[in-house]
């Protein structure tokens, strides 16, 4: 088990990436087990008796040389290596070995002709496998000088490796292209339910055509119908709701009507209130109920709309201060669902404290709005409990307040909508600090 978690730390994330390595390692590595094998088996059993000839003849030549280093000797041995063992000989009187090297691309070469040369010429000797294309250079120190070679390369290596590897790169980069083309139409319908369902999930409802595999295309539709059932649902909701608020308003206004007509006293001032609260309560449930999907979404500013809720609560008298909400930061949103959302926190904020302070700021992907109050705050273990429906933190529900607790629980579903959410933590103006956050527009 620590071993699987120990190798998925290295694995990508992505299912792109992901199903790239499942097809791309097996093939490198056959490729490499292949290459290695033709190397070891093939080339280099061909390429070694090959350098070992050639290390022969040019041994041989110099032990002649060597044996008779006269011109007319030199000579008969130049027409001769030329003609019958395809070398090319010549002296250069006084000279010697170079000091510097240069390595072959495939350092094989090198040590396959270093061990030949070692194995058969006696002399001090130099050589180089890169200079021309089509020859390789090897020098031997003779008394009178250097004795130069020009051996053509294919009788010092095998010919056949170079087009093997080009062969087999050529192979190699052809599959992995197939691969990519293969696996990224596979990926993309994936790419394209996860896009919709995240966007339908702000409450966005994007086209969206089953493709791709067989069992994508059922994830696909099965997506589709559970889109459609929720349409419904919500739809559903909504009219029963319309119904009920007809309903009810309907005999709450006989209601005020008939206490308007009676006499005025204590009674019938608190009776008018309880209607008042009912209506307010009634209200606040249907706001609750209807949910975010009646509106579109557009791109919006919300530095704008929290500045519009600002000037709200600003009329109304409270001691509110707003901090960098000039600064523009654009989301995708609906615009009536997030002022909703900003009004209720500066409600709930200015209810319970007698300062407030409004603060817009943006990180990474996202936007913040910051509510902070100087009320008397709430513990850390409430602030979930803060944001649940109807919850007052209060098991008595006191009625002296008004609302029923669903302004701070239809703000967060509000953020929830559209791919945010609220947090609760310490002010630093000494209560509770509310914190929308929502995504910004990409």
């Amino acid at each position: 088990m620590s071993l699987f978690i120990s190798f998925s730390k290295w694995t990508p994330d992505g299912l792109f990436a992901r199903s790239l390595l499942i097809i791309v390692l097996p093939i490198a590595l056959m490729q490499i087990v292949v290459t290695y094998m033709f190397f070891d088996l093939h080339w280099g059993q061909v390429s070694r008796a090959l350098s070992e000839a050639a290390a022969g003849d040019v041994s041989y030549i110099t032990t002649r040389y060597l044996a008779d280093p006269s011109p007319a000797n030199f000579a008969n041995l130049k027409r001769d290596a030329e003609a019958r063992l395809r070398l090319s000989v010549d002296l250069k009187p006084g000279a010697v070995l170079p000091t510097s090297n240069r390595n072959a691309l495939i350092p094989a070469f090198d040590r396959t002709l270093r061990r030949a040369l070692d194995g058969s010429v006696s002399q001090p000797f130099w050589f180089d496998t890169t200079r021309y294309p089509d020859y390789v250079d090897i020098r031997v120190k003779v008394p009178q000088g250097v004795l130069r070679y020009l051996a053509y390369r294919d009788r010092v290596f095998a010919s056949t490796g170079g087009i093997f590897l080009l062969w087999l790169t050529g192979a190699t980069l052809l599959l992995g292209l197939v691969s990519v083309l293969f696996i990224r139409n596979q990926v993309r319908p994936m790419e394209r339910l996860a896009d919709a369902a995240e966007r339908f999930g702000r409450g966005e409802v994007v086209p969206l055509k089953p493709a791709g595999s067989r069992e994508i295309r059922r994830a696909t539709h099965a997506f589709l119908d559970m889109r459609a059932r929720i349409g419904r649902h919500i739809e559903q909701r909504t009219n029963i709701l319309a119904g009920v608020s007809h309903d009810l308003r309907t005999p709450l206004t006989r209601l005020k009507l008939e206490l308007a007509m009676l006499e005025k006293n204590n009674a019938t001032k608190d009776m008018c209130e309880d209607i008042k609260q009912m209506e307010e309560m009634l209200e606040e449930y249907l706001t609750f109920a209807r949910g975010e999907w009646v509106e579109e979404t557009e791109v919006l500013e919300l530095n704008q709309i929290a500045k519009s809720c600002f000037d709200d609560a600003k009329r109304s008298g409270a001691n509110i201060n707003e901090k960098d909400l000039d600064t523009t930061i654009k989301i995708i949103g609906r615009a009536a669902s997030i002022k909703r959302c900003i009004a209720n926190l500066i409600s709930n904020a200015i209810s319970f404290g007698t300062q407030v302070e409004v603060v817009a700021a943006r990180k990474n992907k996202n936007a913040f709005i910051h509510i902070d109050d100087n009320g008397p705050g709430i513990d850390p273990s409430q602030y979930e409990e803060a944001l649940n429906p109807f919850s007052r933190l209060d098991p008595a529900r006191n009625q002296n307040r008004n609302g029923v607790g669903l302004g701070l629980s239809i703000a967060r579903d509000v953020a929830r909508s559209h791919g945010g959410d609220i947090t609760m933590s310490k002010s630093p103006l000494g209560g509770l600090r509310v914190t929308l956050r929502l995504p910004l527009k990409t």
